[in-house]
């Protein structure tokens, strides 16, 4: 979370000094920015539920009765 931090104070200070030196600034309009943070958001929902649907199955197999190999398993006809 840090990282975030800093990145967004060091664009507030840049966005200052450009406002204060009367620059415009290079950075997209608004509504490019909005569909970016639109990607983002739909990459985390998508990775979400691929590991949501990941541990569902993961704990559905773990249900599962398992089987003894059949190396295990008594010879057919043994008693």
């Amino acid at each position: 979370m840090k990282p975030y931090l800093l990145s967004l104070g060091a664009g507030l200070l840049v966005g200052a000094l450009y406002a204060l030196l009367n620059v415009r600034s290079p950075a997209p309009p608004v509504i490019a920015l909005l569909g970016l943070l639109g990607i983002l958001i739909g990459e985390q929902v998508v990775s979400g539920a691929r590991g949501l649907m990941g541990r569902a199955s993961a704990s559905a197999a773990a249900a599962q009765p398992r089987e003894q190999p059949a190396s295990l398993a008594p010879a057919p006809g043994a008693k």
